[in-house]
């Protein structure tokens, strides 16, 4: 395989999609000839930088392949950390390249126009002779169990509210809610009051509140979050960023509360089960949601958003329909990737099912080990095996919690045994440091809403 001059050897090509090329193959094949140095920073709130010494070529036969490999590198750090600000050292035609497409119109408009809305700062890019240092001020969030605590999960189709006294789950309920197709905030804003008072009525007191919820979360407020999808943007601005603080303070005025999101409440909910931290949990459902716990067991406050992390270099690799951009890892670990491979495995699924229902199809037939099925999940498992070896040099996690309904079944163990096989014949630097698993009845019991309980720190 060849990708910009930059030859790629790739021993395990999954079965019904052969012409993959993983990025970290791309990446080392690309470093071993490049030998420029350049270093990369991306700023992010409060100060928090994540910075790269890296290298490329510098000459005009391989501006291309650096031009692909710093818009990768950029977007990856952005999608894993997030940020506003990119500085650029050592090199100005990078600098260069990178403010074009990291600009208004650019190829990466996207991902400019994104940041600069969840971060609330003008994106930009700077030249400058030395890049700021690293800089990151992960929280010790989470595994608190004292006192009587109300733990909130805000679902796409139900809301979850646990009440917790002394660790002990003394009372929980399951309440179904439309809110990613209500326009009116008021009522999210209602709907996440009655829960938590209807927790309250279980306990005599409440000293904290920790909130589970899909989106991006920062100093808790809600920067993106899909359950508020239609909601209009002013409605949104005035109500909606500030809809749990708003929500917690209403209720019990001043106690101490966090608001996370679902995937690190996920990851924090399996530390609590494998009694270890640097834990990163990823969910395969709708899309692709990641959660990362470090190995001090904190909450890093990264975006964990590797749905739009690049993962595959062919460039005939799979359009992402929100961003427009390819090779992203919400299509090769979430229901489209099953839906993507079903025709190549000969598998013809009604189009007027919906994504969900396919994915079911396709379960179903897995589960009478239809061997055509089986070729799916194998694929899926070459990609993951793939991408584990990628996810473990941005993170170094030791453990990885594998989630959500694509995961479930007899597709999920095919996934999983295919992913160790990759990753021990390809990789077998990795062996041991790394260990996929499937979650156990534990980490069931523990639940997201008690576990996000756990998340504030009730101060003596």
């Amino acid at each position: 395989m060849n990708r910009y001059g930059i030859e790629i050897a790739v021993k395990n090509a999954p079965k019904l999609d052969p012409e993959f090329m993983p990025i970290l193959k791309f990446n080392r094949s690309f470093l071993n000839t490049a030998k420029k140095p350049v270093s990369i920073a991306v700023e992010r709130a409060d100060g928090q930088m994540a910075t790269c010494h890296t290298y490329i070529h510098g000459t005009p036969e391989m501006a291309q392949a650096d031009h692909y490999y710093v818009n990768r590198l950029v977007k990856t750090i952005l999608w894993m950390k997030g940020g506003f600000r990119i500085y650029v050292a050592g090199d100005r035609d990078t600098y260069e390249y990178l403010k074009g497409a990291y600009g208004p119109g650019g190829e990466q408009d996207f991902d400019f126009d994104y940041m600069a809305n969840i971060f609330e700062h003008p994106f930009e890019v700077l030249l400058v002779d030395q890049v700021p240092e690293a800089k990151d001020c992960p929280k010790k969030m989470g595994g608190h169990l004292e006192g009587c605590r109300i733990g909130f999960d805000a679902g796409g189709s139900d809301r979850k509210v646990s009440a917790v006294i002394d660790g002990e789950s003394v009372y929980s309920e399951e309440v179904v809610w439309f809110p990613k197709v209500t326009a009116d905030p008021d009522y999210h804003y209602q709907g996440i009051v009655s829960a938590l008072k209807s927790a309250a009525e279980h306990m005599p007191r409440v000293d904290a509140v920790g909130v589970s919820s899909a989106g991006i979360y920062i100093n808790n407020r809600t920067m993106n979050a899909s359950l508020f999808l239609k909601v209009p943007k002013d409605l949104y601005d005035a109500k909606v960023k500030d809809i749990y603080i708003r929500a917690i303070t209403d209720t019990f005025g001043d106690i101490p509360f966090e608001v996370v999101n679902d995937g690190d409440v996920s990851a924090l909910a399996g530390m609590m089960s494998l009694g270890e931290a640097n834990v990163l949990g990823i969910a395969m459902g709708t899309s692709e949601a990641v959660g990362y716990v470090d190995p001090e067991g904190r909450i890093t406050g990264w975006l964990n958003e590797l749905a739009f992390v690049p993962v595959d270099c062919h460039p005939d690799a799979m359009e992402d329909e929100w961003s427009h951009d390819i090779g992203c890892g919400v299509k090769y670990f979430s229901q489209d990737s099953v839906i993507k491979l079903a025709p190549r495995a000969g598998i013809q699924l009604d189009e007027s099912l919906s994504p969900a229902e396919k994915l079911k199809v396709v379960q179903a037939r897995m589960a009478e080990d239809d061997p055509a099925a089986a070729d799916i999940y194998t694929s899926i498992g070459t990609y993951l095996g793939h991408t584990l070896a990628y996810y473990y040099e941005l993170y170094q996690c030791k453990h990885v919690l594998l989630l959500g309904r694509v995961m479930s079944g007899k597709g999920g163990d095919l996934i999983l045994s295919e992913a160790l096989r990759v990753l021990q014949d390809e990789y077998p630097e990795l062996d041991g440091k790394i260990l996929p698993s499937l979650p156990d009845e534990k980490f069931r019991r523990v639940g997201q809403s008690a576990a996000a309980a756990s998340l504030p720190e009730i101060k003596q």
